[in-house]
């Protein structure tokens, strides 16, 4: 049996009998696996404190600690009375922690803002160093969970904004929805017993502790440090529902660095040496401060996943779209070199469609050769009206083309446009362009313009990949065990758009080679 599917079947045990708590579940043995912590947020009554005693049970040996707090609770409660015969017998402050949470592997504190500042300054290191300072002593804890619940979000102004931000994972806990789980809930009376089947599944210490190991050894792959970049970008400027005001999620650095190590268990959970975009959707439960950003955040995270195929969609379609200017403007350059006049076959044509001007300005303008050819002539017609503007891909370069082709230049100049046998004449001045030498025309023995390559076959497979890596992501993200309905919905509703830039994509890319 494979972790994943060890994992699964664990967490099918360990809910039976507990109704559309799935997700708490299942992100509760992540935060275990990560060695890190979870909040369930929730109204009272729908079974956090049976989620955090089932987890326990995850665990071979394990012990647990539960307590519910209240604005009268002391460290005491919390972390074992002062032994009172060391006071005596050796004057040493220690406290008597056997049976509370410095020796518990699971802990479990209810209406965890209930709790004063003494209880909250001792979590903060519990929680970040997994350390007790008790006397002198400082007790490594065993600590391999500690799930809290509140069913409200800590009070602003009481000082309880670095305690929330060590709760990793948060989660929102909910009355069960469905009318049919309802029934089955309210009308349930099993005792759910230990099976054989849990005790063959639980992990032992000795699992755990290798376990812990092997998931500080899984790589970081380039497509998810894309995908946090994108993200963290993206919450510094969220906009609100009216699209007017922009406002940041703020997430700390410590943070960010605990978030990696959950996409690291999220990857051995599933059976993998190196994080996937599939692992980036834990992130939508450990970024958002406040209820209303949730699903903001849910957004920007299922966006991210798809941000690094996104952007190679993208440079695809520009190649594609650059590659057909290059077909469009070599067709109308041979167009017009089949009609050209004789004289301007010496022509030498300059960056595959222009001819170079010799004698007007710095010397390096050049003109359009196509409507080059179209101009009137000095003696049969009246100028028509041309554009001089800097090349945007070379500031050194000026360009020419004709009005109707210009329409969309926003700078530049205009200047009227007309030629003879030999020259241009802008604005009534002649210019000379640059052409072969009779030498250099006989020894060519036929003279066409050189035109550039626009076929490129390579686009073909391109576009085929991205479609597949397109399906194998949706696919990973629908088989990873820690993506809710809400997150598969989102895919599959930005799917949808994905695919279809890929097929239209793919017809470019036809029209460019076959049409």
């Amino acid at each position: 049996m494979d972790i994943r599917e060890r994992i699964l079947t664990l967490l099918a045990e360990i809910g039976k009998g507990v109704y559309e708590k799935e997700m708490e579940l299942r992100l509760g043995m992540l935060a275990a696996l990560a060695g890190e912590s979870i909040i369930l947020l929730g109204p009272p009554g729908t079974a956090k404190s049976m989620v955090a005693r089932r987890l326990k049970d995850a665990f071979k040996g394990a012990s647990s600690f539960e307590y519910l707090m209240s604005r009268f609770s002391t460290p005491d409660d919390i972390f074992g009375p002062v032994s009172i015969s060391k006071l005596k017998e050796n004057d040493t402050y220690e406290r008597a922690i056997e049976g509370y949470m410095p020796t518990a592997d699971v802990v479990f504190l209810d209406e965890i803002w209930k709790a004063g500042p003494a209880i909250q300054n001792t979590l903060l290191t519990a929680l970040n160093e997994k350390v007790f300072r008790n006397g002198a002593k400082e007790v490594l804890l065993p600590l391999k969970l500690l799930i809290a619940a509140s069913n409200e979000l800590p009070a602003e102004g009481e000082g309880l904004e670095a305690l929330w931000d060590r709760f990793l994972v948060r989660c929102v806990s909910n009355c069960v929805k469905d009318d049919n789980s309802f029934l089955s809930m309210i009308l349930d009376t099993e005792q759910v017993a230990y099976s054989a089947r849990l005790k063959q599944l639980q992990i032992t210490p000795k699992e755990y502790a290798q376990w812990q190991k092997q998931i500080a050894q899984v790589r970081v792959d380039k497509g998810v440090k894309d995908s946090i970049l994108y993200i963290r970008n993206s919450l510094k400027h969220v906009k609100d529902r009216d699209g007017e005001t922009e406002y940041s999620i703020y997430v700390s650095d410590r943070r960010w660095k605990k978030a990696v190590n959950l996409l690291k268990a999220s990857a051995f959970v599933h059976g993998r040496e190196e994080t996937c975009l599939a692992d980036i959707v834990v992130l939508s439960y450990c970024l958002w401060n406040e209820p209303m950003e949730r699903e903001v955040v849910a957004y920007i995270v299922s966006q991210s996943v798809f941000a690094p195929i996104e952007n190679k969609i993208h440079l695809l379609k520009e190649r594609v779209a650059e590659k057909m200017r290059i077909k469009q403007a070599a067709a109308a350059l041979m167009a017009s070199w089949e009609v050209a006049k004789p004289e301007d076959k010496d022509l030498i044509v300059y960056d595959d469609f222009y001819y170079r001007l010799s004698t007007y300005n710095t010397g390096n303008t050049y003109i359009f050769a196509s409507d080059f050819h179209r101009l009137p002539h000095l003696r049969n017609a009246d100028s028509i009206v041309g554009h001089i503007y800097v090349d945007p891909n070379d500031s050194r370069k000026e360009r020419i083309r004709t009005f109707e082709r210009a329409t969309k230049l926003q700078e530049g100049r205009s200047v009227k446009l007309m030629r003879d046998e030999k020259h241009l004449y802008i604005n009534g001045v002649r210019c000379e362009l640059i052409r072969y030498t009779q030498r250099e025309l006989t020894a060519m023995s036929e003279k066409t313009p050189s035109l550039p390559e626009w076929r490129d076959m390579s686009m073909e497979a391109e576009v085929e990949q991205l479609a597949m890596l397109l399906r194998q992501t949706a696919d990973a993200l629908k088989g990873n065990l820690f993506s809710s309905n809400e997150d598969i919905a989102y895919v599959q509703e930005m799917l949808k758009d994905y695919v279809k830039q890929v097929a239209c994509t793919r017809a470019d890319i036809s029209s460019l080679l076959y049409d």
